[in-house]
């Protein structure tokens, strides 16, 4: 999995697998669309306006990652 984010055109993407050749693209609304392969299988996830959705905590962006069966956690910083 690959979190990328764009601060020129403000879009984030989370991308879980390479994109084939088919990628259908469904606008769920104005702000978030998802790539999907002809088996209904997800290539990622892509948030416009990404800075309103991935709310930021007190000026301090951050990505937390946790892995719910180990409990580990790590954080990345966000631009």
């Amino acid at each position: 999995m690959k979190f990328t984010y764009d601060p020129r055109y403000n879009i984030a993407y989370i991308l879980f697998r390479e994109k084939g050749e088919k990628v259908r693209t469904v606008q769920v609304s104005d702000e978030l669309n998802i790539d999907l392969a002809p088996d209904g299988t997800i290539y990622g996830i892509e948030l416009l306006n990404a800075n309103e959705q991935l709310q930021r905590e007190e000026g301090m962006g951050r990505l937390l990652v946790i892995n719910e069966a180990t409990g580990t956690e790590a954080e990345v910083p966000l631009p």
